[in-house]
This record gives C-alpha cells, structure tokens and sequence, in this order.
C-alpha cells in the first residue's frame, strides 16, 4: 500500500483479555463482561453486546429516481422512525438472500437488481454489530408478510427528499442515513450507471 492509502495500513497494539465472564444471553444478543489491559497497558473493565445476527439493509430505487422507506415504533428510544427495510440474518447465512427476505416481508417488493454499496461497525465501542447495505433496483410489487410485533407503514418518496431528510431532519437510522449518503455519493461521482443516476438527483 503507497501514496494517500498508505495510511489504512496503520495499526496499533492489540487489547489483552485476562478475564471474561457471560452476564446475559438470548436468542439475538450476548452481554459479556471484560477484565482486559488496553493497548496503553492499562489495566480496564469492559463490557461487550455480542449480536448473533447481521444487520442488513435495503435501499429500494423505483425507476423513478423515488424510495421506499418504512415507517415503524421503536422499542429502544420509544419513538417513531423512517427507515429503509431492514433486519437480521444470522451470520452463517448469505446477507443478500436475507436482504432480499426483508424486502419482499416488509414491503412485498422483490428487485432484478442488487448492488452491495456499504458496511458499517455500528457501535464498535460497545458491541461487535456489524451491518451491510444494499441497492435494490428493478423492483416489482407483491404481498408483503411483517413479523407478528411489526405495524409498519410505508413511504414513496423522492430519493432527494429522504436524502434532505437524513441530513436535516426526519430520518435518524444510522442503515438508513448512510446508506442514502453513499447512494448519493455513487451518483455524483459515476459509480452508478447514468440512467438510474440521473432519476436518483432528478
């Protein structure tokens, strides 16, 4: 690795675990805590949320340049959020079969199209979470079938206006805001094709 990369190849010295002991266990998360020296030498007591699933995400593009977002209660901050498709899929299996399970269970849409376009570390201070989102085009309508606890309401609005939304208000998923700001880098900078690049920024 040379020149302005050359950075990335930067690491420092790793965390030693003396000692770990399981605090909670259930079908989805693991709490562990930690006694551990950090890369400092320092002696520190640290707690990790262990996910047994991936997260993944689902930005679907109707030929349109217009998204599809989900609306839904969250339990964890107890309010209302815009979201794209989203849920988990255990990590032995394929993220983008799953990616294609929550779209078609949330909204009833299936895509001819996907694009794998982030992966994120959702809260690497705290837990080992991670996330990959997609780009699904060359949609088609169906039947959706949410889970049993989802009461879910669906939105078909502008790329442009979710884009507005993320970064001002509206929209605070972390899937959500960085997927729509990565789309929206890939379609100023060419990495899309010209069609769907130019009904995304309208």
């Amino acid at each position: 690795m040379s020149g302005a990369k050359a950075w990335l190849a930067t690491r420092g010295t790793p965390w030693r675990v003396l000692a770990r002991r399981p605090v909670y266990d259930n079908a989805w998360i693991t709490v562990e805590e930690f006694d551990t020296l950090a890369p400092t030498g320092r002696p520190a007591l640290y707690g990790k949320v262990g996910f047994k699933n991936l997260a993944v995400g689902v930005l679907p593009v109707w030929d349109d340049g217009t998204v599809v977002l989900v609306g839904q209660e969250r339990f964890t901050f107890g309010e209302w959020s815009w979201e794209m498709p989203e849920g988990g899929v255990p990590l032995a299996d394929d993220p983008l079969e799953g990616a294609k399970r929550e779209l078609r269970e949330e909204t009833g849409l299936s895509a001819r199209e996907w694009r794998e376009v982030l992966t994120m570390q959702l809260s690497n201070s705290v837990s080992d979470e991670r996330a990959i989102c997609f780009l699904a085009t060359g949609l088609s309508a169906g039947e959706a079938a949410p889970d049993e606890t989802e009461a879910l309401r669906i939105a078909r609005v502008p790329f442009l206006e979710a884009l507005a939304a993320a970064t001002g208000e509206g929209v605070e998923d972390s899937l959500t805001v960085a997927t729509l700001l990565r789309v929206h880098h890939m379609a100023v900078t060419g990495a899309l094709p010209d069609a769907l690049a130019r009904a995304l920024l309208g």
